[in-house]
């Protein structure tokens, strides 16, 4: 499933399991109308209790971004990117963006010298 195994302090194994589910959606890796990996396969992958795994997917369930088809497990809910993206574009801009626009303002940095910086690290602007 292109995750990360190891899991960080912060936050419960379930959330960040279900943050990662996110992430593949917001990335595409995972479209509507794909299938979830197993909980069973996930919980043996991650070496974490099936009941983990669960749990993240309930939340998911819970959120209307996938969908359980009985028998066949999980499938990525129809809509569920677009609602993500605009989830996250509002988070992005109530959250972090404030502080973002705080150091260019602190930095007295100009549009042209943010712009003209590379988008990826390593790669140079044509």
């Amino acid at each position: 499933m292109l995750m990360d195994t190891t899991f960080s302090d912060n936050q419960p194994i379930y959330r960040q399991l279900r943050d990662r589910v996110i992430g593949l959606i917001l990335d595409s890796v995972l479209k509507e109308g794909d299938a979830l990996p197993s909980v069973r396969n996930v919980a043996g992958e991650f070496r974490v209790n099936p009941l983990t795994v669960l749990k993240a997917y309930q939340e998911l369930a819970d959120a209307g971004l996938v969908e359980k088809r009985r028998g066949l497990g999980m499938f990525v809910a129809v809509g569920a990117s677009t609602t993500l993206m605009a989830d996250e574009r509002s988070r992005f801009l109530s959250q972090e963006w404030p502080r973002v626009l705080a150091t260019i303002q602190r930095l007295r940095l100009t549009p042209t010298e943010l712009f003209d910086q590379p988008t990826v690290v390593g790669e140079e602007k044509s």
